[in-house]
């Protein structure tokens, strides 16, 4: 693995671990997220469609509409077992079994702070609740996982008491919910390994991302003897959210050699649903499912990608195996060979000089915060290599200067070459386009009539400053039409430069006699 795989990561190699999801419980309880019925079954099938272990699909008795919700997701017919919340009361459970949830997660309060200002049970009461809960899942044929919630700032010798009791009382899986995550991996590494050392059971972990430590804590947790991991799509959840689950798995597979059940193909298909359902954006940045996470702008990365996508990228995770594609963005640290590769892929041959044309056009666009698309590159190409060699061409543009406001009538001067003599003309029109190309036309000798026959302009670029794609059409007085078009933020240049280009194949047809 690249020469990264460090000592305490080898064992892991070939494990087994499970995910459970609880994208449709803590991730529900992201500030400002609120799922209805149908869209929190849609976001069940995908996960089971991704491969996830086990779905917490909700908390069953705080509400019928979250009742409804729960059981309509247990009977969908999914290959993952479902999950409901249950504190440690028996009507809570009760509620989970009559929503024909497959498992059960019983959880209560276990830090001084929580138990003071929440439960307000002593010690005894607490693990009598959590046996009885425990065992009334147990006789009634579900699996049940224990959660000791806020684990990290639960006395270890209190945690230690709990969790043998509900063991005693044949409880499948525990949880060490890392809560308000507080907690740091190598901490959590000798907190998660104390407890794995200590009971028979499979070790679960739910961690907060309050400090960025989510994933990085229920990897350590995995190093330390976890087989379980509770993680949320796109890392929503309470506050800061949960562990993220493309990143938490991706770093299972690629970097510890790990295996989970997960169809890593489908991460990126997830995260976008999940993005539309919830609203809550994914950032461009964002590791694995991010609109960069593939993505390269500067010359040199660019450059070694094209060679070799190991040069700037893990290598032990391509695009492909998260359902990404690898894009090359250009912009202002776009060098001159990422130019090139697009433009070959194109179909496009630039010399040289036009080659430095486009480059220089595409920076000049980087410069202005803009990045450009393919579809922007190929019209810019199109623009700067045209039909018309530049030793042919019976008009070359100097200069174009424009004046217009709420009194002044709009007034354009062109300076440009025509047939090898300077000429400087102005002209007015309605509007400074109108007027630039009405100054164009005013260029030509007077044996040469051209009118405009078709105009169009669209922003193929977004935001006010858009990259504006102009289409103009010209016809002679014998008929002949031809169009030609170009792309500048300045829509009066880009018409001006679309014209002259028409104008140009238009003389050059007269003069090659077709």
């Amino acid at each position: 693995m690249w020469g990264i795989v460090f000592y305490d990561v080898r064992s892991l190699v070939g494990e087994q671990v499970r995910i459970f999801d609880t994208t449709l419980r803590d991730g529900e309880q992201t500030p400002g997220v609120s799922l209805t019925p149908d869209e929190k079954l849609m976001i069940a099938r995908q996960l089971d469609k991704l491969g996830v272990n086990v779905i917490e699909a909700g908390f069953p008795v705080s509400s019928k509409g979250e009742f409804d919700s729960v059981r309509q997701i247990a009977r969908a017919g999914l290959n993952c077992q479902v999950c409901g919340l249950s504190r440690i009361v028996k009507k809570d459970a009760q509620a989970c079994l009559d929503a024909d949830v497959g498992m059960v997660h019983v959880f209560v309060p276990t830090s001084d702070i929580q138990i003071a200002h929440t439960i307000k049970l002593s010690h005894d009461e607490i693990v009598a609740g959590a046996v009885e809960t425990v065992e009334f899942v147990k006789e009634n044929g579900r699996t049940c996982l224990f959660s000791a919630m806020d684990a990290t700032r639960t006395s270890p010798e209190f945690l230690h008491r709990i969790f043998k009791a509900v063991e005693g009382a044949h409880c499948d899986i525990i949880n060490i919910p890392d809560t308000v995550g507080v907690a740091v991996p190598s901490s959590f590494y000798r907190f998660v390994k104390d407890i794995c050392d200590r009971v028979n059971m499979v070790v679960d972990v739910h961690c907060h991302n309050d400090f960025g430590l989510a994933v990085a804590n229920s990897l350590a947790a995995v190093e330390a003897g976890a087989r379980e991991v509770q993680v949320c799509v796109n890392g929503l959840g309470e506050r800061a959210g949960n562990a993220n689950l493309a990143e938490t798995v991706m770093s299972l597979h690629a970097i510890y050699g790990a295996r989970t059940s997960i169809k890593t193909e489908y991460l990126v298909e997830t995260a976008r649903l999940v993005e539309r359902l919830s609203e809550v954006k994914i950032s461009m940045t964002a590791p694995i499912v991010g609109e960069n996470a593939f993505s390269h702008e500067s010359g040199i990365h660019s450059h070694g990608v094209i060679e070799n996508s190991k040069t700037f990228e893990p290598g032990i995770m391509t695009p492909e195996m998260v359902g990404h594609k690898r894009r090359i963005v250009l912009g202002k640290h776009t060098g001159r060979h990422a130019v090139a590769k697009f433009l070959e892929e194109g179909g496009f041959e630039p010399t040289e000089e036009q080659l430095s044309e486009i480059l220089a056009r595409v920076k000049d666009l980087g410069d202005k915060g803009k990045q450009v698309a393919s579809i922007d590159l190929q019209t810019i190409a199109d623009v700067v290599i045209g039909d018309v060699a530049k030793g042919s061409q019976a008009v070359v543009l100097k200069e174009v200067s424009v004046m217009t406001g709420n009194i002044i009538t709009p007034t354009a001067t062109v300076r440009a070459m025509v047939r090898g003599k300077e000429k400087v003309l102005a002209s007015t029109g309605v509007g400074p386009v109108d007027a630039a190309v009405n100054a164009v036309q005013r260029l030509l000798d007077s044996d040469t009539s051209i009118h405009l026959c078709d105009f169009r302009i669209e922003a193929i670029t977004g935001g006010a400053d858009a990259l504006a794609e102009v289409v103009i059409g010209v016809e002679d007085d014998k008929g002949r039409k031809v169009s030609a078009k170009s792309a500048r933020e300045d829509i009066v240049m880009a018409s001006v430069e679309a014209l002259v280009s028409a104008i140009n194949r238009l003389m050059l047809l007269e003069e090659s006699g077709r």
